[in-house]
């Protein structure tokens, strides 16, 4: 969470501000979720960084054409929150995600999530690149097994590479089977909070559902499935032609990534970054990037992922120096 203040003339250039019922702000809070409250003579921003730091540009563009003209029109709040949000916030967000689990919907919280969830409705192949906590996993699950539940797909899989994040798989006890496990933790982990035990488990077997590594891919082509690649900045430029050409007849894909936390071997390429570059102006295939702003796990997750940052362009500047 970040905070922002705008200071303002007068009380009249509040009221036009903030318009009648306040309708004006209420429009951008609600495109991009964050708090706004005036005191003081001051307007206070306060919510994720990136989404602050976009509410704030809208209001100050806002306060500029207030103190020049004396009044604001809606569809001028709405052209400007489109051009700081790169979405139409009269646009309605998309449907919350139907799961198996009894009652449970599952909805966007954040501008980049509603894009995501878009994306992946209205593409067969989709790409989603950003930090750790942003959904991009578990946002695609839920819309696999919502896809599953409508009889749109016949199948889900779950794919991940095995790549080591500094130990080494030799030493993990157990078969190889034992061995990958908990390289696919995750992606089960967020299929149990969408469905019950038995549920996955009976549909495992029935080969319903998959969760595999990604080397079991090969050879396969995979037809009314819906698969999902995890980690995909840890595959090899050959590992992600061999899994985007498994697409079948009446499939949809999801490749998720961060591009920051690479496991590879140095100098070996990045298939998610090899992909994105060669795949960005094929027609169905559609690209999201997703930001600090979107995480929603535990607030102190942002200001890990800033350090991380922060540290990374310090070595960058003193490396050119």
């Amino acid at each position: 969470m970040t905070e922002a203040t705008i200071s303002l003339v007068d009380v009249n250039s509040l009221l036009s501000l903030f318009g009648a019922g306040d309708q004006h702000i209420k429009k951008i809070r609600s495109t991009l979720g964050v708090e706004i409250t005036h005191r003081d003579g001051k307007i206070r921003v306060a919510g994720p960084d990136q989404e602050v730091a976009k509410a704030t540009e809208a209001l100050e563009h806002l306060k500029s054409l207030v103190e020049r003209r004396g009044s604001l029109a809606d569809e001028e709040v709405t052209e400007i929150l489109r051009r700081v949000t790169d979405r139409d916030p009269n646009e309605p967000e998309p449907e919350p995600i139907s799961v198996l689990a009894t009652g449970r919907k599952i909805r966007a919280r954040t501008p980049g999530q509603i894009k995501y969830i878009k994306a992946i409705r209205d593409h067969d192949l989709t790409f989603a690149v950003g930090p750790s906590g942003t959904g991009k996993t578990y946002l695609a699950v839920a819309l696999a097994v919502e896809a599953l539940k409508e009889e749109r797909i016949r199948k889900i899989v779950l794919v991940r590479p095995a790549v080591e994040a500094g130990e080494s798989l030799g030493f993990l006890p157990g078969d190889l089977q034992a061995k990958i496990n908990p390289y696919l933790r995750p992606l089960l982990d967020a299929l149990h909070e969408m469905m019950d035990y038995d549920q996955i488990k009976r549909q495992m077997e029935e080969d319903v559902i998959e969760v595999v590594p990604l080397a079991y891919m090969r050879g396969r082509t995979l037809n009314e499935a819906f698969i999902i690649l995890d980690e995909a900045q840890n595959t090899t430029v050959a590992q992600m032609k061999m899994f985007l050409t498994r697409m079948g007849t009446g499939s949809k894909i999801v490749v998720a990534g961060d591009e920051t936390q690479l496991d590879l071997p140095p100098h070996t390429r990045s298939g998610l970054t090899d992909a994105l570059m060669r795949l960005k102006n094929i027609s169905g295939f559609k690209q999201i990037r997703l930001g600090k702003g979107d995480i929603v796990r535990h607030p102190l997750v942002t200001q890990i992922v800033r350090a991380y940052e922060e540290g990374a362009n310090r070595r960058r500047v003193g490396s050119k120096q």
